[in-house]
């Protein structure tokens, strides 16, 4: 399975990936905004997205946006990661359509719960 990890620190982006490999999961692409990342979206086939909220250019939540106005990408699963904890945050992520949402920081053994959940709520 390929991820697409968008966060604008590259130490985020590390930690995510160091932990998607220790779950198997070796195959990433990497991105440091949303801009970047929609950009790459367009020639890297991904089957999962973790990204942040607060980034330059094009912050998750518009990231997301895009994403779900996108026939091509719009069922993919995303996995908001972020500092926002605020319940009106998590509230405006999912009405976003993020799949799912972990508060920084966190334990690899949280994503990897947060990613089984939307793996297995979508059938894979």
């Amino acid at each position: 399975m390929k991820f697409l990890v968008v966060d604008d620190s590259p130490t985020m982006r590390r930690i995510v990936i160091n932990a998607l490999a220790s779950f198997g999961y070796d195959s990433v692409v990497e991105a440091e905004d949303g801009q970047d990342a929609f950009t790459k979206l367009q020639s890297n086939p991904v089957e999962f997205i973790i990204t942040d909220w607060n980034m330059p250019n094009m912050n998750g939540l518009e990231f997301t946006r895009a994403v779900r106005a996108d026939a091509k990408f719009s069922k993919l699963p995303i996995l908001m990661v972020t500092t926002r904890g605020l319940k009106q945050d998590i509230i405006e992520a999912l009405q976003a359509r993020v799949n799912n949402y972990v508060v920084k920081p966190f334990t690899p053994q949280v994503l990897k719960e947060k990613i089984d959940v939307i793996l297995s709520s979508i059938g894979k």
